[in-house]
């Protein structure tokens, strides 16, 4: 099992690897070379850059990704591609799921449309550290599941 973070604008990229630390567990960080960095990471976790291009980050997620992973990311077509075989999770402390990701494309889509159409929409608000702290304890809560899940195979 692996850790991936859709890492172009993830406010919680410390938080999957501290817990992943903590769990021993790898993490792949996907990021467009737009946001390369020299910062270094230690020696569990992999930053794999793509070239610039929409969706290039998020076909690459695709490819590398198994069974059993956990992706973080805030893109909820990303989050649809991937449901069917790993767990996804929102950086606000929430999970992807075959129930929500309908009505969340559908409402993107709708946002998309009253823009297109010259209409201003509210963007998000500003990261909580009660959001921070929801997804912390969802992603705790996610990893002990899937290893038991493993440790049963």
């Amino acid at each position: 099992m692996q850790l991936f973070i859709d890492g172009d604008a993830s406010p919680v990229k410390q938080d999957v690897i501290d817990l992943a630390e903590r769990f021993g567990l790898t993490v792949q960080i996907v990021t467009s070379v737009d946001h390369y960095t020299t910062r270094e990471y230690p020696a569990f976790v992999s930053m794999t850059y793509v070239d610039k291009g929409q969706d290039m980050a998020d076909f690459k997620i695709v490819s590398m990704l198994h069974k059993g992973d956990i992706l973080v990311t805030q893109d909820y077509g990303l989050a649809s591609l991937i449901l069917p075989k790993a767990r996804v999770l929102h950086h606000t402390g929430w999970e992807y799921t075959a129930t929500n990701i309908d009505q969340l494309l559908a409402s993107r889509y709708h946002s998309s449309q009253l823009r297109k159409a010259g209409h201003r929409t509210k963007g998000p608000r500003p990261f909580s550290q009660e959001q921070r702290q929801a997804f912390r304890e969802l992603l705790e809560r996610m990893i002990k599941e899937e290893l038991a899940k493993h440790q049963k195979q």
